[in-house]
């Protein structure tokens, strides 16, 4: 290239690392759009679009809520999914003799 990077300076060289580093950001998000337009075409050849393939339009469940599945016959308002700790309620009802069926919504 020509470049004689033994003869710059300390800002020189600083400043031609920042274009350096610039630019070749410019160039990734560059190679990613191409990337991501010849993909989108190849993927309509076939009759899809690639968030179909990509699995982009399947709904997510994380952070979802499970729905409980026990309910304190003493506090209606207390429940359990039946994920994690069971709550101290769940084990007083059990160790009054209680099973556990008993106690599913």
């Amino acid at each position: 290239m020509g470049i004689e990077l033994t003869k710059m300076s300390r800002k020189e060289l600083l400043e031609l690392r920042e274009n350096i580093d610039l630019a070749l950001k410019n160039a990734e998000q560059r190679e990613r759009r191409e990337a991501l337009e010849a993909a989108e075409k190849a993927a309509a050849q076939f009759g899809f679009s690639l968030s179909e393939l990509s699995g982009e339009a399947r709904r997510s469940t994380k952070g979802t809520k499970a729905k409980p599945k026990y309910r304190n016959p003493g506090n209606p308002e207390q429940t359990w999914t039946g994920r994690g700790r069971k709550p101290q309620w769940i084990h007083d009802a059990l160790k009054a003799g209680a099973d556990i069926s008993d106690l599913e919504i």
